[in-house]
């Protein structure tokens, strides 16, 4: 009976081992596989890719934001920098009345039509 219960405990001893074996092995191939199939990270090339848009679109706006120039010289309308735009309106804003109706003659000039092209008489008349 001693050696059945030796033979048995060594028999169980050793089906526990192969079946941890086995699965280690399984947990290695799983591992070796999902290290070779593993698609390349998208994230860098993206972030670099965006990074550089944005630099070139700050490069690009940097003028248009900061400094003095003609929005449309034939109505007056100049391009001032943000800083000092914020400036004005604080300024003009106290008084909100005068601040509305200066702002819809702004408006109103700034979006005028433009005059009507003079037609040209028609080459059979």
């Amino acid at each position: 009976m001693n050696s059945d219960s030796c033979c048995q405990k060594t028999r169980i001893t050793g089906n526990v081992l192969a079946i941890l074996g086995t699965l280690l092995v399984m947990a290695f191939l799983v591992g070796l596989m999902r290290h070779y199939t593993a698609t390349p990270s998208l994230a860098e090339e993206r972030s670099a890719e965006r990074m550089k848009i944005l630099a070139d679109f700050t490069a690009a706006n940097e003028p248009l934001l900061n400094k003095y120039d003609w929005q449309d010289k034939d109505k007056g309308i100049v391009r001032v920098p943000v800083a000092r735009a914020k400036e004005l309106v604080l300024e003009e804003w106290q008084n909100p009345a005068a601040a509305r109706s200066n702002l819809m003659a702004q408006a109103a000039k700034a979006f005028a039509p433009p005059p009507k092209v003079p037609e040209q008489k028609s080459v059979y008349e």
